[in-house]
């Protein structure tokens, strides 16, 4: 099949329903009875080799022992996933404690027939009763003098467990533990630890370290078929599909450069998987390679092929197809698939309509054995079957025969004795996957590596579980997915059903995939002409648009909340209709980029949709207790008019979060758009009149200081929503109460906030990285949630900084319409001076910034400061405030953000339990968030508003957010009043 027609083919499978991928996968897959009888006999016999090899070493059975279905087990996978990064003993000890100190050590003494697990969980026991809470004697005793002991030998644990799965800390200690009589008769593929760039340092370092291992294992292999697997996004910090137009390039030129120096030392080169969303740049990049004149000739050119994808076997019959079109075969190695739970939740977070990859193991199983029958049939491709699966290793056996001309491959310190005796008995090739690198460098490989292959569904889990049957274990995986329909697991929601029965999921856009990103760039800069901006509204139109929602009030109020409800889920599908034409207002009038548009058009769909469901629970009568022959009942109604009034910074989302909470409600709106964005907003109230909502129900009124200060003075407004500075948000307070004759109205206000973000030693420094650039410059710093100071753990400050010094480096400022665009422009020249004129003040202080285009581009920038309480005031763009704390100062560092006033968002990253839940009980603010990015909140999973000077309360997209919009009435109804208490007086004598 030609080339383009199977990457039109890849692009049909690539989130298809997954029945439609799945069942003719079946027949590829599928055995007859007596080959199913050949291969299961010969898989039981793989399974007493593997459970012997299992049953050995006294690493293998403490694995087993502290399975992670144990919370000890769990315990000590975060203890290994942190414990060498810490630079400082006193964090060290509390992670020990935190991990070691509360797990039930005990229940595991004794059970294990290995000494060597048995004394180490003794040593795990005495260690619980050297750093748990309750005091004792010894503990008392050893104080101080104890904890370097207990560290020393966790850090020794530690590093033996990392010598399980690193073959070496150097190529050099690689290639000779590789070449030891341990090894015999298998060879090696060599991967440099380093999970992805984060910075173009990084990414010349691991590009370094290829170069220089090639060259060592071609002068080191001592005639064993050794070889070097590179992981593309290693080499480059922006491989993205945005940035296709330059990363291709780049990494096809290093891929060729590594390439040729492979092809000089005579060893093979495979590129690794990675997440889906790069598989067609990957394949580029490969092809560049592939094709290169210099490499004709050699062919140990290779590429990782990931089973659990929808378009795997797509991608085998496109390496059969360049391995023809270059003369060459092309190694391929099938793996079942690494990043599963990273790619669910990734589609479930864009709301995309389907996942690119299988969610029942059994399918991927399905998938893996279709593939690998494709492989071994390719004219093209030299086959490697990476498994720890006794019947898939046993099944490939049966379909080979006689033929040795492929090989099976298994990652280091996992499926030990499942390809033993075939390599040294049977002449099969078995290669090892084996990392390398310092063992500090391999905690998040360990830990995807132990997940993935600890999960429940896996293999190598289930052969430890002593409940799972052999004849589970060897059950047909095609067998499994016909009984199934080859339907997706019940447990995994399509993203469109995230939420469930709270609201439908907003739509997303695939921006990662290449097309659909040069449709909606193309769409949107076709539509940079976004017309004039209407004509400021004066204080006679604010009037008349206030008379004439508070006459339309009364029908709306009695109006069905059905009615109301369904006018808002109708406006969420016009909001999804008209997506392109508002994400294009969204750039052209609000500068924000594409991927920030389309968040704001979801966010509002989001809204419309979940207060819609909100109103239909609440804002019924409510049957109330009491004594008998009264009737109680409550219910909501409306309040009158609502101001609302919004701001720039998302024109359209919280616009409409508050028109359409309001609204629901029972309330006409008089809504105020920011005088920046008014265009954005007259498109919005169009779109909700067209839903259903009556034009006297919903007004418009536009400007500045001017109608807003005529809006929330007017006495017939009953409520106002309010999203802006703290200063706006008290002037509109002390206006509400101005008049003494005016009733007490609400005003629900979201203000700004000092935004903190706290790091600990134990902190994964990369994700650190990628948080604060996201949290503190994504969206020009212009969220109210955005980080403005970042406080890292003294220890690592220095580390902390040159990580993010590189990562600005490769952000790209500039025109939002633009896909590359990471940083767009501030709002307008006032606040461009503003924020400019801070940012020079300030510049003896500057730790980083990055160059800027001309125009109204704030450059990203770091500003270090001596304290906390140094930053007194929200600058609300890109600029980055960083300061330090002492370990043992968490407490007394949380008081102090807490003393500023501000309490909107706040962040930590740290590994240690007992730490994020000391900040849960301190921290006075709305919205805290732990190990990942501080901006970014979904409708009714993070419900977003602060407290003290950010705000009152409740939050918006929360299920406290409406009643606020309401007034609540209690009917009592004595239904005695007729002449006596019928249902009491009808009950009957019951005879005990």
């Amino acid at each position: 099949m030609p080339i383009t027609h199977i990457l039109a083919d890849m692009q049909r499978l690539h989130r298809a329903p997954e029945p439609d991928v799945i069942l003719p996968l079946c027949g590829a897959a599928r055995v007859d009875a007596a080959a199913r009888g050949r291969i299961t006999a010969r898989a039981g016999g793989l399974l007493d080799e593997l459970r012997a090899a299992q049953s050995s070493g006294w690493v293998n059975r403490f694995l087993q022992e502290y399975r992670l279905n144990t919370d000890e087990g769990i315990a000590l996978l975060a203890l290994a996933e942190a414990f060498l990064r810490v630079p400082d003993a006193d964090t060290a000890d509390l992670l020990i404690r935190d991990k070691l100190g509360t797990a039930d050590w005990s229940a595991h003494a004794g059970k294990s027939d290995s000494t060597l697990v048995n004394g180490a969980t003794w040593g795990l026991v005495v260690t619980r009763s050297l750093v748990g809470e309750s005091g004792s004697t010894l503990k008392r005793l050893i104080g101080r003098v104890g904890e370097p002991v207990v560290r020393t030998a966790v850090g020794t644990a530690m590093r033996l467990m990392g010598q399980v799965f690193v073959m070496g800390r150097t190529i050099e200690e690689a290639l000779e533990r590789a070449n030891d009589k341990d090894h015999t008769g298998f060879v090696a593929s060599f991967d440099m630890l380093g999970e992805a760039a984060r910075t173009r340092d990084d990414a010349e370092r691991y590009f370094r370290a290829y170069a220089d291992a090639i060259d060592a294992i071609g002068k080191g292999s001592k005639g064993r078929d050794h070889s070097i697997s590179v992981k593309l996004s290693a080499l480059h910090p922006r491989y993205e599909t945005a940035h296709a137009d330059t990363c291709v390039p780049e990494l096809s030129a290093m891929l060729v450069e590594l390439a040729e120096r492979a092809a000089k030392a005579d060893i093979g080169l495979t590129v690794d998987a990675e997440e889906s969303e790069r598989l067609v740049m990957s394949l580029d990049i490969i092809a560049a390679a592939a094709r290169a004149p210099s490499l004709s000739g050699w062919d140990k050119l290779g590429m990782a092929v990931q089973a659990y994808s929808k378009r795997c076997r797509a991608v085998i019959a496109w390496a059969d197809a360049i391995g023809g079109e270059t003369n060459r075969k092309i190694a391929v190695r099938l793996v079942k698939g690494a990043y599963w739970d990273s790619e669910i939740k990734r589609t479930q977070e864009a709301g995309l309509s389907d996942y690119p990859l299988f969610t029942r193991k059994a399918a991927t199983d399905v998938s893996y054995l279709a593939c690998a029958r494709d492989m071994l049939a390719a004219k093209n491709i030299y086959p490697a079957f990476a498994s720890h699966n006794a019947l898939t290793v046993a099944t490939l056996l049966e379909w080979a025969g006689d033929r040795r001309d492929f090989e099976f491959q298994r990652l280091h310190g996992m499926g030990e004795g499942l390809h033993d005796r075939l390599v040294r008995e049977g002449g099969y090739n078995c290669r090892i996957y084996a990392p390398v690198g310092g063992h500090r460098d391999l905690l998040a490989y360990l830990v995807r590596r132990l997940l993935e292959n600890g999960a429940n569904s896996s293999f190598v889990h289930q052969l430890a579980d002593p409940n799972v049957t052999e004849e589970e274990l060897l059950a047909d995986p095609v067998e499994k997915i016909a009984a199934v329909g080859g339907t997706r697991h019940p447990s995994i929601p399509l993203p469109a059903d995230l939420f469930g029965a709270v609201r439908g999921n907003s739509e997303g856009l695939d921006l990662q995939d290449a097309m659909t990103l040069e449709d909606t760039a193309s769409a949107i800069a076709a539509r940079a002409d976004v017309g004039p901006a209407p004509a400021d509204s004066t204080v006679a139109d604010v009037h008349a648009a206030i008379a004439a929602a508070n006459a339309a009030f009364e029908g709306w109020s009695r109006t069905p909340v059905e009615t109301r409800a369904a006018a808002l889920d109708r406006l969420a599908d016009l909001l999804e209709e008209h997506r392109i034409e508002l994400m294009a207002l969204a750039v052209h009038e609000a500068g924000k980029t594409i991927g920030d548009a389309i968040g704001e058009v979801r966010e509002a769909a989001d809204f419309c949709r979940y207060y819609a469901n909100q109103a239909r629970a609440a804002f019924g009568p409510i049957e109330l207790p009491g004594p008998t022959g009264e009737s109680n009942t409550m219910h909501l109604e409306g309040r009158g008019v609502f101001a609302c009034i919004a701001p720039w910074n998302f024109p359209l989302a919280i616009f409409l979060g508050q028109v359409t909470a309001a609204l629901v409600a029972g309330n006409s709106v008089v809504a105020k758009p920011a005088p920046q964005t008014p265009r954005i907003a007259l498109r919005a109230v169009a779109l909700a009149h067209e839903a259903g909502i009556p034009k006297d129900v919903l007004k418009l009124v536009v400007g500045g200081a001017e109608p807003g200060n005529a809006l929330t003075a007017d006495p017939r407004v009953m409520g106002v929503a309010f999203t802006g500075s703290t200063g706006t948000a008290k002037a509109i307070a002390r206006s509400l109460v101005a008049d003494d004759a005016r009733p007490i109205v609400p005003l629900i206000a979201e203000t700004g906030g000092l935004n903190a973000m706290i790091v600990d030693s134990t902190a994964l420094p990369e994700q650190v990285i990628a948080d604060v650039v996201t949290s503190a410059f994504r969206s020009a710093g212009q969220r109210c949630s955005a980080l403005r100071l970042l406080i890292v753990q003294e220890d690592v400050l220095d580390r902390t900084l040159e990580m993010l010094k590189g990562a600005m480096d490769t952000l790209v400022v500039g025109d939002p319409a633009d896909p590359r665009t990471d940083v767009g422009p501030v709002i307008d020249d006032a606040a461009y001076r503003k924020l400019e004129d801070y940012r020079q003040s300030m510049k003896d202080c500057w730790v980083h910034t990055v160059g800027v285009p001309e125009g109204r581009f704030v450059a990203p920038t770091v500003i270090r400061l001596d304290r906390i309480e140094d930053l007194t005031k929200e600058w609300f763009g890109p600029i980055l405030h960083v300061t330090t704390w002492k370990t043992g100062t968490l407490d007394e560092t949380i008081a102090r953000i807490n003393r500023s006033g501000y309490g909107l968002t706040m962040g930590l990253h740290s590994r240690i339990a007992s730490r994020c839940e000391r900040t849960v009980a301190s921290a006075r603010v709305g919205n805290l968030y732990v190990n990942r990015s501080m901006i970014g909140a979904i409708v009714g999973s993070q419900p977003f508003g602060g407290e003290g000077l950010s705000g009152t309360g409740p939050k918006a997209g929360g299920p406290h957010y409406l009643p606020r919009f309401a007034v609540e009435r209690t009917i009592s109804i004595d239904t005695t009043s007729a002449g006596g208490n019928a249902s009491l007086l009808s009950i009957e004598d019951v005879t005990l």
